[in-house]
């Protein structure tokens, strides 16, 4: 008799599947489409459907659809478009830090497979290469690992766009930017990023967890387009207000 592994179509993930089903993140219920996420929590997250069209930040209703935000109005950012999947409202806080400080993958999984389904369904060109946020040495040894790499790594094998994580470094170790307004922050990131040259892309997609004044990912853009990028976007999880 054919035991149930013996056959053909035997996966080694099938056998993954039976032994850790998925399990929502946030209630605990039995995940569904083999992700940590039931349909009744996905159904209820933050996504960043108003908004603005080019810095993604969110919009309340009374807001044109089209209508760049006053930001975006008085100064073009050096990227062209971002994406944000998500408002950084509840639960998003509490899944990014899990994915950011807690060690939890699954989490930076779940929250890869989110902005994948996010960037399919705008339908937009897709770049030729994803470049993940770098952290500094200094910082990755300590955390041991690189949460924007981590979403990058399953936006990239869900929408079949390589990674290059090395094409592009941290190279001053930055105090946090938490706490610190805008004009700090910029400051702060100058001379924080240099990139490989020339990058033999023109289309790029930078890709990182969280996007709050813009401050990392428009230096990082401008190192970018330095570098020889000609169309740099933005794809973030979520975006605060």
């Amino acid at each position: 008799m054919q035991s149930a592994c013996s056959g053909s179509h035997f996966r080694p993930g099938r056998l993954l599947a039976l032994l850790f089903p998925p399990t929502c993140i946030l209630c605990g219920a039995p995940g569904a489409d083999g992700r940590d996420l039931c349909a009744g929590c996905a159904a209820e997250l933050p996504f960043n459907r108003h908004s603005c069209p080019c810095c993604a930040v969110p919009f309340d209703q009374s807001t044109p659809v089209a209508a760049l935000c006053g930001a975006c109005q008085r100064r073009a950012p050096p990227y062209e478009r971002v994406f944000a999947a998500l408002r950084y409202e509840t639960p998003v806080p509490s899944l990014v830090a899990d994915a950011k400080f807690r060690g939890r993958l699954n989490t930076a999984r779940l929250l890869g497979d989110i902005l994948a389904d996010g960037v399919r369904d705008q339908g937009a060109p897709l770049p030729q290469v994803l470049l993940p946020v770098p952290l500094h040495p200094r910082r990755l040894g300590g955390r041991g690992y690189n949460q924007a790499l981590e979403i990058a790594r399953v936006v990239g094998r869900a929408l079949t766009i390589p990674i290059a994580a090395r094409s592009c470094r941290r190279v001053l170790a930055t105090p946090p930017q938490a706490g610190l307004d805008e004009p700090a922050r910029r400051r702060n990131l100058r001379g924080a990023f240099a990139a490989q040259l020339p990058l033999p892309w023109a289309h790029v997609a930078i890709v990182d967890d969280v996007m709050t004044t813009g401050s990392t990912v428009s230096e990082l853009a401008r190192v970018l387009r330095r570098a020889g990028a000609v169309t740099v976007v933005v794809w973030a999880v979520a975006r605060t207000a």
